[in-house]
């Protein structure tokens, strides 16, 4: 790493329910300057052990300047640092200081974020979006469905679009990629319900174009060009890297949060 400055390196932390990754980044390039460590969330999800195996994940990527700044991702809502909510985690963070948290267990200042909102960021600036303009809507199709919203490269955090009613019922609960798993659905019939989902967006922001993330994202040909959208719809282009350099890049760029 010696061709890098410090101030265009960072650590990005991707905490999932399954799993916990991280990379030191390149965030000018988006390259990834180290391997990408991946660590298993420990059972429960409770905030200590999380912090803990974040702090073992950090000291196996070796040699971090200390000018580089840190970026968490996680999948709740995040407000000022704290958790709002949980996603297959512990239930104790929701309204908990997980910011001051992850500082005070690492010993350094970090930048804690949702996890959908890095993703979109990341596709925003390396990825899928990268030089377009106006309403940029990202949806990951998983367990169940994350958005962000960025406008012109301004991200608006926590956006729980995927919690929207439609026809009386949370529709992360039919259109989700695990309703698809769950009933067994073929790919015609969940699209269908991605159909009225994604019309619902349309008519409530009137995007300038949706990217489809979320590891169902790698089907893309199976379902996206069975919907009929004006508006366009592609797919994310980084995958398993993206919450990393998302959570990387706004460590750097705080001044991307409108809040």
């Amino acid at each position: 790493m010696t061709e890098n400055t410090p101030d265009t390196v960072a650590v990005g932390i991707d905490i999932g329910g399954t799993g916990i990754k991280g990379a030191i980044v390149d965030v000018t390039t988006g390259e990834l300057l180290t391997d990408r460590k991946k660590f298993a969330t420990p059972e429960g999800g409770r905030p200590d052990d999380i912090a803990k195996t974040v702090t073992d994940l950090m000291e196996s990527l070796g040699d971090i300047p200390a000018a580089a700044t840190v970026g968490i991702c996680f999948p709740a809502v995040v407000r000022h640092g704290v958790t709002m909510s949980a996603a297959n985690v512990s239930k104790k963070w929701i309204g908990f200081e997980a910011e001051k948290l992850f500082e005070k267990t690492l010993g350094r200042d970090i930048t804690f974020v949702n996890d959908a909102d890095a993703a979109g960021f990341a596709e925003v600036r390396y990825g899928a979006a990268k030089g377009k303009s106006g309403l940029i809507i990202l949806t990951t199709l998983g367990t169940g469905i994350g958005t962000a919203l960025i406008y012109n490269g301004v991200l608006t955090p926590n956006a729980e679009l995927g919690h929207l009613e439609i026809g009386g019922v949370d529709y992360e609960t039919k259109a989700a990629y695990s309703a698809k798993e769950r009933e067994d659905l073929s790919w015609k019939k969940w699209a269908e319900r991605l159909q009225v989902y994604y019309e619902r967006l349309e008519a409530l922001f009137s995007p300038d174009g949706f990217i489809v993330g979320g590891g169902v994202s790698k089907h893309h040909e199976e379902f996206l060009p069975l919907l009929k959208l004006s508006t366009p719809i592609v797919p994310a282009t980084l995958r398993n890297n993206a919450g990393i350099l998302g959570a990387a890049s706004l460590s750097t760029m705080r001044t991307t949060f409108l809040e």
